[in-house]
């Protein structure tokens, strides 16, 4: 239910559940985690995010979690959820995320993760979670906060409002808005744009504009020191040292 393609320099990730409006499922949330890691061992230089069908998604299954103990929504359904999108999140190449249809709690989040959202002008967008009880639990109070802004995400969360394409484009949910079925197409300008770019430069300065979000500061700064190491004469010697048994000559 979760599909990637690899078309040369650009990774197509579909949620493709359609029948359910791509609402997720436990087993979908471990899915994306593994995508995630082909993406990043792929080569790729790109990812578009998509849903099938008349959705972009609607969020989390209620029949999937409804019935889960306090305990297990809290230490499973909710943290396992966070660990894949924070995978989807963290990629080292930039997202594009193709919203058509209802973009609604988790699939909110999940639109969140990307670095640039693409909407076609029918969508709807908000965050119904308190109407059911439940908190938006997949970073929706705190990612979606820091990438939208807090009032923005009150007035969703705590206030019940849904929004247009028009709308979700004014207050900075999405990025461009254009005509039914034309997000796609759109897409795959903004791809083109960025394959002309450094594929090195790129890839760091996602890093550090996540690190300045406050999105995996820790992990940023010790994979850039990382390279930095990793592109000197030292560990060339330091490995032939410790292969020969000798002292390395620093």
């Amino acid at each position: 239910m979760i599909e990637l393609t690899i078309e040369g320099p650009v990774a197509r990730l579909m949620v493709n559940r359609p029948e359910k409006l791509n609402a997720l499922t436990a087993g979908m949330c471990d899915a994306l985690i593994v995508r995630c890691r082909q993406i990043e061992r792929s080569g790729v230089r790109l990812v578009i995010l998509s849903g099938a069908g008349k959705a972009f998604c609607v969020g989390g299954d209620i029949d999937a979690w409804s019935g889960e103990t306090a305990e297990a929504f809290g230490d499973h359904w909710v943290r396992d959820g966070h660990l894949a999108f924070d995978a989807l999140a963290r990629l080292t190449v930039p997202m594009i995320a193709v919203l058509d249809g209802h973009v609604l709690g988790g699939g909110l989040e999940l639109a969140a993760c990307a670095d640039l959202r693409i909407a076609e002008e029918h969508i709807r967008i908000g965050q119904p979670e308190t109407g059911l009880g439940i908190i938006p639990g997949w970073s929706g109070t705190q990612r979606a906060v820091r990438r939208f802004g807090a009032q923005i995400i009150r007035r969703m969360a705590l206030m019940g409002e849904v929004f247009d394409a028009s709308e979700a484009l004014a207050h900075g949910l999405v990025d461009e808005v254009v005509s039914r079925g034309a997000a796609p197409a759109r897409a795959d300008e903004v791809v083109a744009r960025v394959l002309g770019r450094s594929v090195h430069a790129t890839k760091l300065t996602k890093m550090l504009i996540n690190a300045a979000e406050g999105e995996e500061r820790e992990r940023v700064l010790e994979a850039l020191a990382g390279r930095i190491a990793a592109d000197t004469d030292d560990l060339p010697e330091g490995l032939a040292a410790f292969r020969d048994k000798r002292p390395p000559n620093f």
